[in-house]
Formats: C-alpha cells, sequence, structure tokens
C-alpha cells in the first residue's frame, strides 16, 4: 500500500506537492539524519549548491536501500540551506536532479535558511523520514 497524499480542502493549496504524507498500515518509521552536501568530497573542491542537493540525496538513497526501502516511502523531507537566494536561483537544476533520483515522488516537504551547517562548508544538508511498509 503505497504512501497517501493528504490536502484537506479547509487549507488553502499545498506550497509544494502536499500538507501531509500518510504511511501505510504496518509501516515501520525510518530516521534518517542530516546527510550533508559536502558528502566524501576528498579532493578539497568544494561542490557547487547542485552538486552538493543531489550528493545529499545519493546519501538519502543509500540508506533507504540499507534499510529495504525505496524512494517512495519517503514521507517527509527537511532542506536545510545556508543560502535561500542560492537555492531560489537554481531551482530548474535542483528539480533535475531531484527528479533525475526520486521520478515524480513528492514527499512532504520544508526548505529552511539557516545561519550554518555543522559541516561548515555544506552548503545544504537533507533530512529524511521513509515510513518502510512491512510487506511490498
Amino acid at each position: 500500500m503505497p504512501l497517501e497524499i493528504v490536502n484537506p480542502s479547509s487549507l488553502p493549496a499545498p506550497r509544494g506537492w502536499s500538507h501531509g504524507v500518510l504511511g501505510p498500515p504496518g509501516g515501520r518509521a525510518l530516521f534518517i539524519a542530516g546527510m550533508s552536501g559536502i558528502g566524501g568530497a576528498a579532493d578539497g573542491k568544494l561542490p557547487p549548491l547542485v552538486e552538493q542537493f543531489g550528493s545529499c540525496l545519493d546519501q538519502t538513497l543509500e540508506v533507504l536501500r540499507a534499510a529495504g526501502a525505496a524512494p517512495t516511502d519517503v514521507a517527509r523531507m527537511t532542506v536545510y540551506v545556508t543560502d535561500l537566494a542560492a537555492y531560489r536561483a537554481n531551482l530548474k537544476a535542483l528539480g533535475a536532479a531531484w527528479r533525475e533520483r526520486f521520478g515524480k515522488h513528492y514527499p512532504a516537504m520544508a526548505l529552511v535558511e539557516v545561519k550554518g551547517l555543522v559541516d561548515p562548508n555544506a552548503l545544504v544538508e537533507i533530512e529524511t523520514t521513509a515510513v518502510v511498509p512491512g510487506e511490498r
């Protein structure tokens, strides 16, 4: 049973895809820690925002696979960025990076601009909650 989009008609249209996402009965919650956009940049070069975003998504997908989950099991995601203007300026490329990895699946999402992240070179960090179905 897939995740169910919850958009009450009593609320205005969501700014993103949905107001909420309901997990399937018998599912298990998977909480994925904040994945940093640096994600192993060993060469010392600081990747640009879009590459960091893609790296966060790739790391998230690795955790999902290790837990036996699929991208479509992601119910909630919070994206933390250090520069909201840069995020908005790259929306098209960020959207392409998303669709390349998650297709047309859009969980309940929030975007938060922060003063800084634990990794001082990171421009983005993503925290995720998924609901892993008991049986597929």
